[in-house]
């Protein structure tokens, strides 16, 4: 039942919005005026930075470093080791700067391990989990966030698509990152967070942990006590959305008050994908990709 919720309201096969169509050059995917492709250069990463300002801070009121409040840009030090995925909007008149309407923060294993880690470590206990796959190649998702007018349908499927042909390109055996409700008392989201614990958590070679000084309980109720569909309702797209793709949750969650959001860590194996995706979003992703 709680599969049949999650996979009901974003069916590819029920086709409810265009899909991408192939293009060529650096492009990963295109849908009407919106495009998906990485960023090229120090300006448009700026652009990005600037979005996620106005997502994570005018937003949500996340609180940076004086200096990224001063410059009004989120900003650290991954953002120069990362690569970024952009959703533009070429029917908006300007510069890049106006076009970039959503954006997704990507960083691979050998380059995370050549940098010092990755940012996902600093709440969970990632090293474990790498150590236990010596075989397989992990890539990060983060600091995802869409402008509220592009909140749609077609701008996330355009973002899951440069994340597939991104993943595909690099031979990338699973994904992984932070995902967020908003506010800092987890008990707050007792239905959502205890319904993910009971039913998709990451088990066995997949299982991971908040780390122990930061650990705060997912298992807030029980699991008969859970109504699966208001628990699916409760959920923010984001986190919906990983686990129609077949998505696992770690163990425990972590506040960032920062940020002001409660944390669980995603665990997405390349391979868990659900087929009905990978058919749609195309198995070398050649289907919506040049």
């Amino acid at each position: 039942m709680a599969l049949e919720l999650l996979n009901r309201d974003l069916n590819p096969e029920t086709n409810q919005a265009p899909a991408p169509i192939p293009v060529s050059g650096d492009v990963f995917g295109r849908i009407g005026t919106l495009e998906t492709r990485l960023a090229r250069n120090a300006r448009e990463i700026d652009a990005a930075q600037a979005v996620r300002y106005r997502v994570f801070v005018d937003e949500m009121n996340a609180t940076l470093s004086p200096d990224a409040m001063r410059i009004r840009r989120d900003v650290d030090s991954y953002d120069a080791i990362c690569d970024h995925l952009l959703v533009v909007d070429n029917a908006i008149d300007g510069d890049i700067e106006d076009q970039i309407v959503g954006t997704y923060r990507l960083l691979r294993q050998e380059v995370a391990m050549a940098n010092g880690g990755f940012y996902s470590s600093s709440e969970f206990e990632i090293e474990p989990l790498l150590a236990r796959h010596p075989e397989k190649q992990f890539m990060e998702l983060g600091r995802s966030c869409v402008l509220p007018d592009y909140r749609t349908k077609r701008t996330v499927e355009l973002l899951w698509q440069g994340n597939w042909a991104y993943a595909l390109k690099h031979g990338m055996n699973a994904m992984f990152g932070c995902a967020s409700f908003p506010g800092v008392s987890p008990e707050e989201h007792a239905l959502a967070l205890s319904f993910l614990h009971h039913t998709v958590s990451a088990k066995d070679e997949w299982a991971v942990s908040a780390r122990s000084e930061l650990y705060r309980q997912m298992d807030l109720m029980p699991l008969e006590g859970i109504n699966a569909r208001k628990a699916v309702s409760a959920m923010p797209p984001l986190i919906k959305g990983y686990l129609r793709l077949g998505a696992m949750i770690g163990d425990g969650a972590v506040v960032d008050q920062a940020f002001n959001t409660t944390d669980v860590l995603v665990v997405l194996p390349i391979a868990a994908i659900s087929n009905r995706y990978i058919n749609y979003y195309g198995a070398d992703a050649g289907r919506f990709a040049s």
